[in-house]
């Protein structure tokens, strides 16, 4: 039997190589995607969109995590190391930055054993001064 905490680790380790089929075939297809800023997102393809569009902007990597697992629902602290790729519309020109901020999640998973909600936090003034805003 595959637990919260074996999905959810999965899903980050699969974040962390940069495989975005293998987080998409770890969500489900009604998930939703709650982000620090902005509207939520419904569904697997808008999720898919987003991945696009983070992976264009930015190159990421996780460390530092400790996953918790109560049930079907988890939550996630982390470090995240990233670097500024591509301007994100809205946010300061890209070149390349590098910043290292905390992070947080919380996640849900369906009795599919597929993750249902990935609600995600960061201190974006923290980025935006890292990247030179």
């Amino acid at each position: 039997m595959t637990t919260t905490r074996d999905i959810v680790t999965a899903y980050y380790a699969a974040f962390n190589a940069g495989d975005t089929d293998a987080m998409l075939a770890l969500v489900a297809d009604d998930m939703r995607h709650d982000v620090n800023q902005g509207e939520p997102r419904h569904g697997k393809a808008l999720f898919a969109e987003f991945n696009v569009h983070m992976t264009h902007c930015y190159r990421e990597q996780l460390t530092d995590m400790v996953i918790f697992a109560e049930g079907n629902r988890a939550a996630a602290e982390f470090i995240v190391n990233g670097t500024y790729l591509a301007t994100d519309e809205g946010l300061p020109a890209a070149s390349g930055q590098t910043y290292r901020l905390p992070g947080g999640a919380f996640l849900s998973v369906n009795d599919a054993g597929l993750i249902d909600r990935v609600t995600t936090y960061y201190n974006l003034q923290d980025w935006l001064k890292q990247v030179g805003a």
